[in-house]
């Protein structure tokens, strides 16, 4: 095992995993567009919530990795190499990242609460962190039982879009939930494709993730309705907000990932689809988002 002194920032970085780091952002950006939307900005108060989110999202990652790598999941990677799993960094070391990346959201979070009174979401910042380690760590992790997908769903989409909205407005307004939603569903999107790429390797490991559970051609379908649910959210809205078909436009960057996914032969070649899901999943955030306050 490597020392921390023979650690490179670089190795942390990329520990870190800032490719996912648009699928904390996006719900966040959309709960604050429901928050201008009815005249509640509050600049300090968003930019807690954008703390916590990505706090949260990279102690997921070291998690993840610490989890992981020492159960011996990580042993044989199609994707890049993981800290604990590649021998580089002391799996302690790992943990304790994360577990720092965890009280930075919890400090961030108890600041929200203490500024705003909502000591209910003190509850559910225990809940996500909680959510966050016992994905893969843990003697029974969720991960393991194909449940990834819909707790990913939950927290990294209703739950930090509507949790935004409501610390911001006190209130919680209707389309947030539909938002979150679609936030949601790109989330889950990227976890799916990530477990395709891995269904070989998880079986051999005995993590049997929803993809391994489906096979891959089931969870290819599986995953072109996921990315397809938000956009059918996207009409819904169209109803009420005028600038909401524009969104649409950003489906282009959804059939490049479809048609990435569809012609992959190899489990490398749906690394590139996670990297321009997670994009995908931030312009279609920063676009309702604009449709929402216009």
């Amino acid at each position: 095992m490597a020392g921390v002194s023979q650690v490179s920032p670089s190795d942390w970085i990329q520990g870190a995993r800032l490719r996912t780091l648009p699928l904390a952002i996006a719900p966040v950006v959309l709960g604050v567009s429901s928050a201008i939307l009815a005249g509640a900005w509050n600049l300090g108060l968003a930019f807690l919530a954008l703390v916590v989110a990505l706090a949260l999202q990279i102690g997921v990652n070291f998690a993840n990795d610490y989890s992981d790598g020492i159960r011996g999941t990580d042993d044989v990677r199609v994707g890049p190499a993981r800290l604990t799993g590649s021998g580089r960094v002391k799996p302690e070391l790992v943990k304790r990242a994360a577990w720092i990346a965890f009280a930075l959201a919890g400090v961030a979070g108890v600041i929200v609460v203490v500024l705003t009174a909502q000591w209910e979401l003190l509850l559910i910042g225990a809940a996500a962190i909680a959510a966050a380690w016992f994905y893969t760590g843990g003697a029974s992790p969720y991960g393991y039982r194909g449940l990834g997908e819909i707790v990913v769903f939950v927290f990294f989409g209703p739950v930090a879009t509507v949790g935004t909205a409501w610390l911001l407005i006190g209130s919680i307004p209707v389309e947030s939930w539909l938002t979150g939603s679609a936030a949601g569903f790109f989330a889950s999107a990227v976890l799916l494709v990530n477990n395709i790429r891995d269904i070989d390797q998880d079986r051999l490991a005995h993590k049997r993730t929803l993809a391994v559970w489906l096979g891959p051609v089931a969870s290819k379908v599986l995953l072109i309705v996921l990315l397809m649910l938000p956009y059918v959210i996207v009409g819904v809205l169209s109803f009420v907000f005028v600038w909401a078909p524009l969104v649409f436009l950003t489906g282009i960057i959804t059939i490049v990932v479809i048609v990435i996914v569809l012609l992959s032969k190899t489990p490398k070649d749906l690394i590139t689809a996670l990297g321009v899901m997670s994009l995908n999943a931030l312009v279609f955030a920063l676009a309702l988002g604009a449709a929402l306050v216009w």
